[in-house]
């Protein structure tokens, strides 16, 4: 009687143990792939987090696969991908916020080259000093040198050097219009001050 069942748990278990017995090696492989992926869309910067939570969830499931608990390397492997996969999409808008920040910034410093430019000729036509006005070319042009820097960068996805050449630009731009509208307005208006 109880020959059969027992015969028949025998001839099952090398099946079970062929189904839970071997390292989820496609899935790690999978999860290795997502981190990778990840990594070359600039997770690794943007979404350090979520990058850090894959590259964890893999290691994880390494030890499990030592430990040959392939269950849970599995599950490891599988979170892994799935954090991974998240931590390239968040990088990928973070970049596109970036973008986005750095074109408005771009566009600022640009309209404020075109004012500083405007006033720079309106300068030229008054009897501002020569001195304020070659002060005053000299920090357009170092502005405008600085806004090609930013979009250079821009362009090769280093933000952080657009953001520096951008904040430099805006700085000097935003002073020689400052000397120059102080140099143009009337005597008694510098007085009052």
């Amino acid at each position: 009687m109880y020959v059969r069942p027992l015969r028949a748990w025998v001839l099952a278990l090398p099946l079970l143990i062929a189904a839970c017995g071997t390292p989820p090696h496609k899935e790690m492989d999978q999860a290795q792939g997502a981190i990778d992926a990840a990594r070359a869309a600039g997770a690794d910067r943007y979404a350090p987090e979520a990058f850090k939570a894959a590259t964890n969830s893999l290691a994880l499931s390494t030890q499990a696969v030592e430990q040959r608990d392939y269950r849970l390397a599995l599950n490891h492997a599988l979170e892994s991908r799935e954090r991974a996969q998240n931590a390239a999409r968040l990088a990928a808008e973070a970049q596109g916020a970036l973008r986005a920040d750095l074109e408005r910034s771009i566009t600022e410093v640009s309209n404020l080259l075109v004012q500083a430019n405007g006033r720079l000729t309106t300068a030229e036509k008054t009897r501002v000093a020569r001195r304020t006005i070659a002060d005053a070319k000299k920090s357009i042009a170092a502005a405008a040198e600085q806004l090609q820097k930013a979009r250079t960068a821009a362009q090769g996805q280093e933000f952080n050097a657009a953001e520096t050449a951008l904040a430099a630009a805006k700085e000097r731009v935003t002073q020689a219009i400052t000397r120059l509208d102080e140099a143009m307005s009337p005597p008694a208006a510098r007085r009052r001050k």
